[in-house]
Order: C-alpha cells, then structure tokens, then sequence
C-alpha cells in the first residue's frame, strides 16, 4: 500500500562521512499517515545488486545529522521520524563502484492499534 513511498527517487549516492570515509546513502519516507517514535522503526533492510547487506552496517539518520544502528534505534524515543521527512539509510560499506546496481529497500515499522509491523519495499536501479 505504500510501497511508492519506499526508496525515494534520486536520493541514492555515495557520501563522505564526518569522519571521513566513503557510504552508500540513500532516504525514504514513512510507510503510515503520521510520525513514529524512531524505536519504532521495526527493521530496514538493504539489498544491492543481490547481496543483502548486513543489518550491522546499517545507520539511520531521522535528521541527517544524529546516525542510529538499527538496534540502537530500538530504544530510541527522543527523536520522531514524521510524515514528509526522508529517514536517511546509511551503507558503511565505502560507497559502491561506478556504474549500475540494483538497489532494492525495505521498510517495516509499528504503530499503536496494528498488532503486526507493516511497510514497503521498492527497488530501484541507479547509477553512481
């Protein structure tokens, strides 16, 4: 149902990190009409070219500039994650080659009266 939310369209590339080291990045919008408590972001998943990357090397950003491991984001209850607002998917992978790739992104999360996670998954092939 909102799949068409998932992996927003020209947000993937490669970023320079603040320390200094090379990420694949790429933003989606929230799969629900309103926001959520980012610990209830239920789990992102990232597949390029095939490969699912590991969930460990995974950051979200509900701000671009504070970056959550996927179980830190767990507990965290400070920060919300809004409708309208790209979260930020961070690969700390040393960006990827030049060229094409297939990219696929999926997104559960959970709100108050669904008793199951729901979400989207979109892929996308881009070029770096």
């Amino acid at each position: 149902m909102f799949d068409s939310y998932v992996f927003t369209e020209n947000s993937a590339r490669n970023v320079t990190t603040e320390n200094g080291s090379t990420a694949f990045q790429l933003a989606t919008l929230i799969t629900y009409y309103r926001g959520i408590p980012l610990s209830m972001v239920h789990a992102v998943e990232v597949v390029v070219d095939g490969c699912d990357v590991a969930p460990a090397e995974l950051r979200i950003s509900p701000n671009g500039t504070d970056w959550f491991t996927l179980d830190e984001a767990t507990t965290v209850t400070s920060y919300r994650w809004e409708y309208g607002t790209p979260l930020t998917v961070r690969w700390l992978n040393g960006g990827l080659p030049t060229g094409d790739h297939d990219v696929t992104l999926r997104l559960k999360i959970r709100v108050a009266y669904i008793p199951v996670p729901f979400g989207g998954e979109r892929t996308r092939t881009i070029t770096i």
